[in-house]
């Protein structure tokens, strides 16, 4: 269980750190949008990227000490159902031009509450 764990781990920190890096720096494509077509201040992006950046940190770390990766893959659980509703509100879900990039939220979310499990059961 401890190799699927850490695949997991590394892999959704993989993730993490490359969402969370340019809008943690307010630069790209990303962060443009998420202030423009979601509304968000420039604060609160990055803020979201400090807090990608963090899971990914908290992850690597929770290979050694599981506590810690189990905080993280459920601290970005949460963020990834927080952007699912933003996405929701501003109606991404019914718009098949928005849908596709729209659908990472719910992945990531699903994938860090395996990760999270996976960690707990190698414990």
């Amino acid at each position: 269980m401890y190799i699927t764990a850490a695949v997991l781990s590394v892999l959704l920190a993989l993730v993490t750190l490359a969402a969370g890096a340019p809008k943690t720096m307010l630069k790209g494509d990303v962060s443009a949008g998420l202030q423009s077509h979601m509304g968000l201040s420039a604060g609160l992006v990055r803020f979201i990227g400090l807090a990608e950046v963090a899971a990914a940190v908290g992850l690597v770390v929770g290979l050694f000490w599981q506590p810690l990766g189990i905080a993280a893959a459920v601290g970005f659980g949460i963020t990834m159902i927080g952007a699912v509703g933003f996405h929701a509100k501003v109606g991404d879900y019914a718009d098949p031009a928005t849908r596709g990039n729209a659908m990472a939220p719910i992945i990531l979310t699903l994938v860090s509450a395996a990760t999270a499990v996976t960690l707990a059961l190698a414990m």
